[in-house]
């Protein structure tokens, strides 16, 4: 038995304005939307949630928002802890608990990759500390380690409230392994790697190209039903999103410069900047990835809201 549902799981977008202040209105609306359209698997704070550079004040009035925009409708908020000192994901996680949130999405320091020894001490000093808590983990290569199948193994042995993994990955040997090797947590992977994944049992999406929600779970469906004909067309149009995407916005660019450009596709009035140092992409580019994709996968627009 997984210890976590398998679903569809998408990010939320923080919107700032100008002056690098929150615009809560747009972010609560922008929430609402999703819960009401897509899915009620949302999460804050990854990559493209810019969790990485929020300051402390920003970090609680945003989880205050986002919680209370989730249980309005009966949703589990998931918050993302990114930081380079534990200490201070630990303090954080500690002022979420005070606010009724216990399912935490983590991620490894990223200053120094960690040895064996620190990657357990990590997982025991978060998941046994928290033990009323969930935890998924957040397997990128930017924390300079990536955590194999059978180290998920193990810890999921070690900490029963480890239940959940995020991959953004598309190995083929790397998805394997977890889903063998790491039975009782829930893999999520990109829509490509969902592809790979689903071929080896349950597992969940973790939603890229939020454009067309229905394209979405009728992949999902796919892969439950390991419909190999209907997967691999999803792919073929996946790549060709990717191919449009970074003709309009140069390739290596931070996440969020790409997620906001979906975003803005259901709310025009959502801005694209992200916190300095970080550049955002701008309209222009916006109009064109929208102009490309709209002659070649026009059933990929959607309406705005």
């Amino acid at each position: 038995m997984k210890r976590y549902p398998a679903c569809i799981m998408s990010t939320c977008c923080v919107p700032w304005d100008t002056d690098g202040h929150f615009l809560e209105a747009v972010f609560r609306r922008s929430i609402r939307s999703t819960l009401k359209r897509g899915t009620s698997h949302l999460y804050l704070f990854g990559t493209a949630g810019e969790g990485y550079a929020v300051s402390d004040t920003q970090f609680d009035r945003i989880v205050y928002a986002f919680s209370e925009e989730m249980r309005q409708v009966g949703a589990e908020p998931m918050v993302g802890i990114i930081s380079l000192s534990l200490v201070t994901m630990i303090e954080r996680i500690e002022r979420c608990i005070s606010r009724g949130v216990k399912l935490f999405q983590i991620s490894l320091p990223s200053w120094g990759a960690l040895d064996d020894f620190e990657l357990f001490k990590f997982f025991e000093l978060l998941c046994g500390r928290f033990s009323d808590c969930k935890f998924m983990h957040y397997n990128l290569p930017r924390t300079k380690r990536l955590v194999t199948g059978r180290e998920y193994g193990k810890l999921a042995t070690m900490f029963p409230n480890l239940v959940a993994t995020k991959n953004t990955g598309d190995s083929l040997a790397h998805i394997q392994s977890l889903q063998e090797d790491a039975t009782q947590l829930q893999h999520f992977f990109s829509e490509k790697g969902y592809v790979h994944g689903s071929l080896f049992g349950e597992c969940g999406i973790l939603a890229s190209f939020v454009m067309n929600w229905p394209k979405l779970k009728t992949h999902f469906d796919a892969g439950r039903l390991r419909d190999i004909n209907a997967l691999t067309e999803f792919s073929r149009e996946c790549d060709l999103i990717l191919k449009t995407l970074f003709e309009a916005v140069p390739i290596g660019k931070i996440d969020g410069s790409y997620d906001k450009l979906f975003e803005k596709m259901y709310h025009p009035d959502f801005p694209l900047r992200l916190l300095p140092p970080y550049v955002g992409s701008t309209d222009q580019q916006f109009d064109m990835f929208v102009k490309l994709l709209g002659e070649r996968l026009p059933h990929w627009i959607p309406s705005p809201d």
